[in-house]
């Protein structure tokens, strides 16, 4: 289902973006990375984290990581990663598969500056073994996405 509302989002909003399906897992960055000829860090990482009671999204480029002093002070408190079912509950996606679109209600998007140092990065698309190739700021821009600061 959730690749199904990945590939409903691009068909309404980007008809020119083709959401690609590998046989090998991109699960993880470094199997993202493999499966689509690009270095690790042009995998465009989605983690799921909750700030008091709102839930978001925070895209960031595959080799960042979160810098916990940045996130508080611009995500406005201390950030918590969901847990699988949590993420799978908020997002529609499974682990591994998390991204951006195709959301069941609309949640609050952040990317990471990291991503800006790419002319096209490669998010997940709803499942373990799906992905597209996107300029950063295309994906900002269809996902109503906030940039921040917040990696190290």
């Amino acid at each position: 289902m959730s690749l199904e509302s990945v590939r409903a989002f691009f068909a309404e909003y980007a008809p020119d973006i083709e959401v690609l399906v590998t046989d090998a897992s991109s699960a993880t960055v470094t199997l993202a990375a493999e499966a689509h000829g690009v270095m690790p860090a042009q995998i465009a990482k989605t983690i799921c984290l909750r700030v008091g009671d709102e839930t978001m999204l925070v895209v960031t480029s595959g080799t960042a990581r979160l810098d916990n002093r940045k996130c508080k002070d611009t995500l406005g408190g201390k950030p918590r990663m969901l847990d699988g079912e949590q993420v799978l509950a908020a997002t529609s996606h499974p682990p591994g598969g998390v991204c951006p679109f195709g959301l069941p209600a609309p949640l609050p998007v952040y990317c990471d500056v990291s991503l800006r140092a790419f002319d096209e990065v490669v998010p997940a698309a709803g499942a373990t073994n799906a992905a597209v190739r996107i300029a950063p700021q295309r994906m900002a821009d269809l996902v109503g996405a906030v940039w921040v600061d917040v990696c190290q």
